[in-house]
């Protein structure tokens, strides 16, 4: 019992917040691309934080209830509807069995989150039932879901019928509309030259076709060293911006290696990795240089709301 999968959508894997403790034996942390959007779903429905779920890109799967469950969608917008009635996002919503959960076009973002009350009851591997593509592990067999899969749930929402009159403020997940992502300078930033430095910040960059979970490459006009420079490989970190020898920036994402021999020049600001995830091929960014300071003031900011939403919703769902 749980979902069985009628159409599989574009890219949709089992996700969580990832693989902790194995990088210094090359195993990548992996996990949601949008780990506020899982976070919030999962919290919205009395859930852990850390609780697997779908995550679906672009174009979302269709999905056969073969019992009655309650769900979150977050993140993107992708048009999710049940029995061809549309429903809300970031809020609890009953889906009776028999239904059929579907998404349609993407209006907002590029990645959605199916949270399940209780969870999926996938395996884990080393910790985490994150799916890792290129490892082939994690998740629902260590791939992306397929037509005629079932998943079962860990367990079943238990009231025959609810109603939930309430959702989440709009202030726990910022904006998908915004284009600003804010970075801290990286250790190499000033072997960069002046106008390398200068265009980092004033340019536009345009996510490129050829970007994925591991990475999002950027189109721009080229960054330069102000001398080549051989550098020891470093730990590398989700948000690390690189830069390879044509020029080209690089953003790590989710899938991102351990390690890395590229200049890098810039650090994604962690508030602003699920700005980010949600960006599609072909959307164009711009970068704005922020302090380490700023970029732990805005994240404690982000928690202390989520730690506002776990307050109430304990209230709510009587813990």
């Amino acid at each position: 019992m749980g979902i069985n999968v009628i159409k599989p959508g574009m890219l949709t894997t089992v996700q969580d917040l990832g693989r902790f403790g194995f990088q210094k034996y090359g195993m990548i942390t992996s996990g949601a691309m949008d780990k506020l959007a899982l976070r919030l779903g999962n919290l919205l429905l009395g859930n852990e934080e850390d609780t697997p779920a779908l995550e679906c890109t672009s174009i979302g799967p269709s999905l056969l209830f073969l019992e009655q469950q309650l769900i979150c969608v977050t993140g993107a917008d992708l048009s999710p509807a049940i029995d061809q009635q549309p429903i809300p996002m970031w809020k609890p919503v009953v889906v009776p069995a028999g239904a059929l959960l579907t998404f349609g076009k993407p209006k907002k973002g590029w990645r959605a989150y199916l949270c399940f009350y209780g969870g999926l009851n996938v395996p884990k591997v080393l910790g985490s039932a994150s799916t890792y593509l290129r490892g082939a592990i994690g998740g629902w067999q260590g791939r992306a879901l397929q037509k005629g899969d079932q998943l079962s749930f860990c367990k079943a929402w238990p009231q025959e019928s609810s109603s939930f009159k309430w959702r989440m403020a709009s202030s726990c997940y910022r904006g998908l509309d915004n284009k600003i992502i804010r970075v801290i300078a990286g250790p190499q930033h000033a072997l960069f030259d002046s106008d390398s430095q200068q265009r980092l910040t004033a340019g536009l960059f345009t996510i490129s076709s050829n970007s994925d979970r591991m990475g999002y490459r950027l189109e721009s006009a080229k960054l330069y060293l102000r001398e080549k420079k051989e550098l020891l490989s470093s730990a590398t970190t989700f948000g690390t911006i690189q830069v390879p020898p044509d020029g080209q920036p690089i953003v790590l994402m989710a899938d991102h290696p351990t390690t890395g021999g590229y200049p890098i020049i810039a650090q994604v600001a962690t508030v602003d990795l699920p700005l980010m995830a949600q960006l599609p091929p072909g959307a164009k960014i711009q970068f704005a240089l922020i302090t380490m300071k700023e970029a732990q003031s805005l994240w404690r900011a982000q928690e202390n709301e989520l730690h506002k939403l776990k307050l109430s919703l304990a209230l709510k769902y009587g813990e």
